[in-house]
C-alpha cells in the first residue's frame, strides 16, 4: 500500500518537522486534499466519466529460457472476506478497461483500496495482473476485511463527525476493518492513477500515516520499566530541569507530590514516572528493548506494505519525552493495533489483509492461500505480561466502555501533541475470555475470537475533548459497530 512516492512524502514531512524545531508540537503538516468533499464525506457527484487504466505492457517477443508469468490484459477483482465484490472491471466509451467500484462499498473503501490512494489495487498489482491460464484476465483476491463492518464503522464516523481512523484486527492478525473518515467517492474521480492528495490529503488513509502516539506508547514503556526494575519514584506533577519541564496531564488539578508505583503510573498515565524510568534505564537499553520486544525500529513487511516507525534520541530530553510517545516518536494506527494485540496476549503477530487468491471466473474457487496467519514477530517475556495486562484492565475500568458478556476490555489512552493539532487515541482489545490467542482461522464466517480496536480522533476540539479519556463515548460506538457485527 505504501508506495515509493508515499514513503518519500513521509520522510519529507518528517525531515521538515525535525529541522524546524525540537518541540513536540511542530508546525509542519500535510497538504490538504484539493478534492472537494461534501458534508457526507463524499466527493460531489456529477457526470464525470472515470478515465481508463493503462493497459499492461506486453512481454517482449524474445523470451528467456526460464518460464515467465504472463501478465493479464485486465486485472482481477477484489472481494471482501464474505465474497462480496468490491472492485471489478468495466470499459469506457472507447472500449478500454477501467476499474469499477461497487456502489455499496465505494466510499468506505476508497482510501484503502483504490490505485488513486495507493491502496490494495496497487499493493497487490502483481497478483491481480497475473494471467489465469486460458484467459486474458488476472487472478482475483479475497481480503480479510468484512465490508459490512467497514461500512458500519464509516457510517458511525460520518454520523458523529469522527475525523480520523479506526483499525480492527482479529486475534490472528487479520485486518477486519481499516476505516478513515472522511473518504471520497472514487466513481467521480476522472483520473484513476495515483494522486498525492487522495493518498495523503484530508481524504487519505489515516490508518497508515505516522504521527506521535502519545501515551499509547506507555504500553511499551511499562514493560521496559518492569524489565529494568523501575517500580516507584517521586512524582511531583511537574519535573523541571535545564530550564524546561515535563508535566502530567493533571499537574494543575491532581494531588501532588505523590510516591508513584508502576501500576499507578500506567493507569493514571504519569508522564513524569516514565520519563524518569527512561532517564534511569538509558538510551541504548531503551532502543534495544523497543526493537527486541516490540519490533518498533525494524520495519514490518506486511502484505499491504511496510509499517515503518520512527524513534530518534539526540539528548536526555528526547529520551525522557520518548517515554510518553512524544519528541521524535512516530507510528501509525496499524502498528498500534499490532501492539494492542501483543499487550493482550503477549505476542505481536504480523497484520495482514490477503485472505486468498481466487479464480476471477469463480470467486469461490481458491487458487492459492493468502498470507500467513498468526505469524509471531515480537514477544513480551512471560514475567512482564501480567503487570501490563493488569494496568490495561485498570485503564479500561475507568473508561466506562461496555463489552458483551464473556469478553473483557484491555485499553490504553493517548493524547498526542502533533504538528497538526492534538490527536486522541484509544488502543484496546475486546478480548474473548476463552481466547488464548493460539487459534488459526481459515474461515471467518463464525469468528468468535477477540477484537483489537484502535480509534484515532483528529478533531477533538469539535467534540469538546481535551484528553483521550474524554473520547470513551465515541470508542463505545466503534466497539458496538465492530463487535456487534
Amino acid at each position: 500500500m505504501l508506495s515509493v512516492n508515499k514513503r518519500a512524502a513521509s520522510f519529507l514531512i518528517l525531515a521538515a518537522m525535525l529541522t524546524s524545531s525540537v518541540s513536540c508540537a511542530s508546525s509542519v503538516g500535510q497538504a490538504d486534499s484539493s478534492e472537494e468533499v461534501t458534508q457526507t464525506g463524499e466527493a460531489p457527484t456529477g457526470s464525470v466519466t472515470a478515465e481508463p487504466a493503462q493497459e499492461a505492457a506486453t512481454e517482449p517477443m524474445t523470451q528467456p529460457v526460464e518460464e515467465k508469468t504472463s501478465q493479464a490484459g485486465v486485472k482481477g477483482n477484489v472481494y471482501d472476506v464474505k465474497g462480496r465484490l468490491l472492485v471489478s472491471n468495466g470499459t469506457d466509451s472507447s472500449g478500454r478497461p477501467m476499474r469499477v467500484y461497487a456502489d455499496d462499498y465505494a466510499v468506505s473503501f476508497a482510501n484503502v483500496v483504490t490505485e488513486m490512494s495507493d491502496g490494495y489495487d496497487t499493493a497487490f498489482n502483481d497478483i491481480l495482473s497475473e494471467q489465469q491460464p486460458g484467459t486474458d484476465v488476472g487472478q482475483s483476491i479475497e481480503l480479510t476485511i468484512d465490508a459490512d463492518v467497514q461500512n458500519a464503522v464509516y457510517d458511525y464516523m460520518q454520523s458523529t463527525n469522527l475525523v480520523g481512523s479506526v483499525v480492527a484486527l482479529r486475534t490472528d492478525g487479520s485486518v477486519l476493518a481499516q476505516v478513515s473518515y472522511p473518504s471520497y467517492d472514487p466513481r467521480t474521480v476522472t483520473d484513476q492513477k495515483y494522486d498525492e492528495e487522495l493518498a495523503w490529503g484530508k481524504c487519505g488513509n489515516k490508518a497508515f500515516q505516522n504521527f506521535e502516539p502519545g501515551s499509547c506508547f506507555k504500553i511499551m514503556s511499562e514493560v521496559i520499566a518492569d524489565k529494568h526494575g523501575f517500580y516507584s519514584c517521586h512524582d511531583e506533577g511537574e519535573w523541571k530541569f535545564d530550564g524546561i519541564s515535563i508535566v502530567n496531564w493533571d499537574h494543575d488539578t491532581g494531588s501532588y507530590p505523590v510516591e508513584r508505583t508502576l501500576q499507578s503510573a500506567f493507569i493514571n498515565s504519569s508522564n513524569i514516572f516514565f520519563a524518569k524510568a527512561f532517564d534511569s534505564i538509558g538510551t541504548d537499553a531503551v532502543l534495544s528493548d523497543l526493537d527486541s520486544i516490540f519490533h518498533f525500529q525494524t520495519p514490518i513487511d506486511c502484505d499491504f506494505g511496510e509499517i515503518k516507525n520512527n524513534v530518534e534520541i539526540y539528548c536526555e530530553d528526547d529520551l525522557r519525552r520518548t517515554a510518553f510517545g512524544q519528541s521524535y516518536v512516530l507510528t501509525c494506527p496499524l502498528y498500534l493495533a499490532a501492539l494492542g494485540r501483543e499487550a493482550a496476549f503477549g505476542d505481536m503477530v504480523k497484520p495482514f489483509v490477503l485472505k486468498d487468491i481466487v479464480d476471477t471466473n469463480d470467486s469461490t474457487k481458491v487458487l492459492k492461500e493468502g498470507s500467513a496467519r498468526s505469524e509471531v514477530i515480537a514477544t513480551i517475556p512471560q514475567e512482564y505480561r501480567q503487570n501490563l495486562q493488569d494496568g490495561m484492565r485498570g485503564v479500561a475500568g475507568g473508561l466506562g466502555v461496555y463489552v458483551p458478556q464473556g469478553y473483557s476490555l484491555y485499553a490504553k489512552t493517548g493524547t498526542a501533541e502533533t504538528w497538526e493539532n492534538d490527536f486522541l487515541y484509544i488502543t484496546g482489545c475486546v478480548k474473548n475470555d476463552s481466547d488464548d490467542g493460539s487459534a488459526v482461522y481459515d474461515d471467518y464466517s463464525n469468528y468468535n475470537g477477540s477484537y483489537v480496536i484502535v480509534m484515532q480522533v483528529r478533531n477533538p476540539a469539535d467534540h469538546g475533548f481535551e484528553f483521550a479519556s474524554h473520547s470513551a463515548s465515541l470508542y463505545q460506538g466503534v466497539v458496538n459497530a465492530i463487535v456487534g457485527k
